[in-house]
This record gives structure tokens, C-alpha cells and sequence, in this order.
């Protein structure tokens, strides 16, 4: 299903741009649209943003690793996400946004920490457990986040080509994820991976922004990059298959965006 989202995204901006400007790439005879926008010192929008969503994951050395094999992975997933646009103009070449949205998503987390019964006896980083035969259950975490995401962003364009011009943005998000669980008591040993509740990430970004007769549309890629660590670790009786196993999970995203001006 995202991966059809993904598509169509892609497809819809190449259909707008060749439906709606068929001459966008033609130079004789043609009048520049909506030449006064970029002098309004604040200028309003929406976006729609097709997602790739992953964790980044560092591994800690005794509990997810069992020599050179990795005991955690991960699997990224497509999401789709909204949000408005907001613009500051700032000078000729820059400008200053926010854009607040929402990201839906859906990860998954494989672990293969059988291994760690060695370790049932106790070490310095644990205390003694009773091992238990791990399920298909317990080796899959389905992780479900709704981030509230309010990026502010600086950017800078060069000069209009017609009804065109390239931009590239870079800034600070915090994002916060309306479905963390880290207050819950329960954790991974009753099937639920908590996360932080709020997190700080930046972003960088580029694209072309096209202009129409009556509406600005802009394509872009973008990338974020979580700062944080957004594990919460399993209370301290549970046994080491699953938080113990991961030193840090940062999410990172690759994101495709429409927006409308």
C-alpha cells in the first residue's frame, strides 16, 4: 500500500506540471505567472508528503550481537502525511518556514535474541533470569507512531527561471509522537516496544518550485534525521531479549513532498 502511495505522489506531480503548464519549459511568448507572490512578506499552504520511515539502530555488543551476526533488524515502511505551510519572507534569496504535519506510520523490529540464554546466570549489565522459549510473537514488534512534526526550516533559492526555481531548506524539527507508550508500565515482555514521547530531529531539502496562474506548486525531497534516542528501556526484571539488546534507535526518513501555495 505505500509503496502505491509513493507512486501515485510521484505520478500526480509530473501530471500537474505537464497538465496545468504545458509551456513551463518553453520560453517564446510566454508571460511569467504570478510574478508578485515572492515579494509578500508571508505567504500560506498545505502540503501532502509521501514516507519512508526507518530506525537506525545501534547494537549493543553483548546482547545483540552474537559474534559478527546482528540479532536486531529492522524493516522500514511507506506512510503518508499532512500538514500546513507557513512563510516568512526574509530577503530576495531566503526565506523562513514552518510547516506542521502529521506522519503516520507503521515499523517493524525482528528479534533473534534466543542466544541471550547464556547469559541467564547473570552478568554485571544483568540481572538473573529465567530463560523462556521466545515465540514468533516475542521475536516481532509491530511499532505504530503518529509523530506530530513541526519542522522550521531556513530557505534558500536562487533566482527565477521563468515559472521556475530551485530551492534547497535546512532547520530543526521537534516531533512528537502521540502514540510513544513510554509512560505505560508494561514493556516488551508483554508485547509492547515504548518510545520517547518527544524528540528532536533535523531535516534538510531540496526541490523545484513551479508557479501557475493562480497556485505555487512545489516538489521536493526531504530527509530527517532524529537527534535522540527514542527507546525507552524494559523495566529492570525483564529479561535481556529486547530493549537490553538495542543501545540506541534514532528514526530516519526520506520523504517526498507536494505542496501548495
Amino acid at each position: 500500500m505505500g509503496k502505491i502511495v509513493l507512486k501515485i505522489s510521484v505520478i500526480a506531480a509530473v501530471c500537474i506540471a505537464t497538465l496545468f503548464d504545458a509551456q513551463l519549459f518553453r520560453t517564446k511568448d510566454r508571460m511569467d505567472k504570478l510574478e508578485g507572490f515572492d515579494n509578500q512578506k508571508f505567504s500560506y499552504g498545505f502540503f501532502l508528503a509521501a514516507n519512508n520511515f526507518d530506525y537506525k539502530l545501534v547494537l549493543d555488543p553483548k546482547f545483540g550481537m552474537d559474534g559478527q551476526k546482528s540479532l536486531v533488524q529492522t524493516k522500514s515502511s511507506y506512510s503518508f502525511g499532512a500538514g500546513l505551510i507557513g512563510k516568512m519572507r526574509l530577503n530576495d534569496h531566503f526565506d523562513l518556514r514552518i510547516e506542521p504535519g502529521l506522519q503516520f506510520l507503521q515499523r517493524e523490529v525482528f528479534f533473534d535474541t534466543q542466544s541471550n540464554d547464556q547469559y541467564a546466570a547473570g552478568t554485571t549489565a544483568n540481572a538473573p533470569f529465567t530463560p523462556r522459549i521466545l515465540t514468533d510473537a516475542d521475536k516481532l514488534r509491530t511499532v505504530k507512531s503518529t509523530y506530530v512534526d513541526i519542522p522550521i526550516l531556513i530557505e534558500v533559492h536562487g533566482d527565477r527561471w521563468y515559472n521556475s526555481r530551485p530551492y534547497a531548506a535546512a532547520g530543526m524539527n521537534w516531533m512528537m509522537n502521540l502514540q510513544s507508550n513510554s509512560k505505560a508500565a508494561d514493556d516488551n515482555a508483554n508485547g509492547l516496544f515504548r518510545t520517547t514521547a518527544s524528540n528532536f530531529a533535523w531535516s534538510a531539502e531540496i526541490g523545484i518550485q513551479f508557479y501557475f496562474s493562480r497556485f505555487k506548486l512545489t516538489p521536493g525531497f526531504r530527509g530527517t534525521f532524529m537527534i535522540n534516542d527514542e527507546m525507552v528501556s524494559d523495566n529492570p526484571e525483564t529479561p535481556p531479549y529486547w530493549s537490553a539488546a538495542i543501545s540506541s534507535a534514532k528514526t530516519r526518513a526520506f520523504m517526498f513532498t507536494l505542496k501548495f501555495e
